[in-house]
């Protein structure tokens, strides 16, 4: 393939990158992409959260949110848009930067030129620390844009799965949705909430709103301790399935939160032994603990603020020993490490990443 560049473009760019999750893409994405078209020959937008389940942070697979990107574009200003997508690497910055750099290389070759010699711009709204990763290509030249006004995605979300409870003035709810969203992706969300998926998100949605509700009258914002226990034993790992939301049906590791009355070594213990009723001894299991480490990424889990201290249980080789679901898991399973890479769109919330983390890999 070649590129659409032809010899008498003034464009200041051969290409403008936009990274973005667009769940889903509003009008304030649509205005970035049209500017970034005033000033690139070819705009490459790079999908986050590709690895990710749904959720109501990320309801919409990859494929879903390029044809709401495509339809949403002008027939003229599809065959400039290019839609790639990457991985989250939430603990490894490094890690994530380079695969971005990698899916814009790709596209770029394709359309017929040298990645190393293209002029490229990055182009975003800064709006808080979701916006830091702007900082992280300083290759690329940075196009700054204005405020759009209108609903964010998150406000978006919030009445969309709001009103699968809310039947009062629903008319007029919808009304702030397709003022703020193009009419293509307003027909897609109309779709999507006839589906059973759109149910069982809002009824996660639901319990996200109550769980918050409950903590509202705190005098501060509360921070929640939990544990995570990354069992690996004969390259298998453990993994337990939720039994109920938030991540219902998702692959996780076995965890909980710290009760107020013991210590994180002894609760990550605690909630292992109570989730997959695994068959070794407690003292076993703490000569086993081969690593630790705190996991805080401010938006690594949906219900707020949740700091989990991990535990790295080794077992080189032997026998797997027998596991059954329990207490908050409905299922226990021990899996080969090698299917990890294939897991990451059925695991909750950033288990992927610690076990990454602890073992590589995932």
């Amino acid at each position: 393939m070649h590129s659409a560049k032809s010899a008498a473009s003034t464009a200041k760019f051969d290409f403008i990158v936009y990274v973005g999750r667009f769940t889903p893409l509003h009008n304030g994405h649509l205005a970035t992409i049209r500017r970034a078209l005033e000033l690139a020959d070819e705009v490459v937008i790079v999908l986050g959260s590709a690895d990710r389940p749904r959720t109501i942070r990320d309801p919409w697979t990859v494929a879903e949110r390029k044809v709401m990107i495509k339809h949403s574009l002008a027939p003229a200003q599809q065959g400039r848009v290019h839609i790639t997508s990457a991985v989250d690497r939430m603990y490894n910055d490094t890690q994530w930067v380079s695969e971005v750099q990698e899916a814009v290389g790709d596209v770029i070759a394709a359309r017929g030129q040298d990645p190393a010699k293209a002029r490229i711009g990055l182009i975003g709204f800064s709006k808080d620390h979701s916006s830091d990763y702007l900082d992280m290509f300083p290759q690329w030249e940075r196009v700054r844009v204005g405020f759009v006004d209108g609903l964010s995605a998150t406000d978006v979300r919030d009445i969309y799965f709001g009103l699968a409870d809310e039947r009062d003035n629903g008319r007029g709810r919808w009304m702030k949705i397709e003022s703020s969203v193009p009419e293509p992706v307003v027909d897609w969300m109309e779709t999507f909430a006839a589906s059973a998926e759109y149910r069982q998100l809002a009824k996660e949605w639901a319990f996200i709103r109550d769980y918050k509700a409950a903590w509202a009258d705190a005098p501060y914002p509360p921070t929640f301790v939990t544990t995570d226990a990354v069992v690996v034993h004969s390259g298998h790992v453990l993994l337990i399935r939720r039994r109920a939301e938030p991540g219902k049906g998702l692959w996780a590791l076995p965890g909980g939160f710290v009760d107020q009355t013991e210590r994180v070594q002894d609760a990550a213990i605690r909630e292992l032994l109570e989730e997959t009723a695994l068959k070794l001894p407690e003292k076993v299991l703490r000569g086993s603990i081969a690593a630790s480490h705190v996991f805080d990424h401010p938006d690594r889990s949906l219900r707020g603020r949740t700091i989990t201290h991990a535990f790295h249980f080794a077992f080189p080789a032997g026998e797997l020993p027998r596991v059954k679901g329990g207490d908050d898991a409905d299922k226990a399973q021990w899996f080969p490490l090698a299917m990890l890479r294939t897991m990451r769109s059925s695991m909750y919330e950033d288990h992927p990443d610690i076990i990454n983390y602890f073992i590589g890999g995932a």
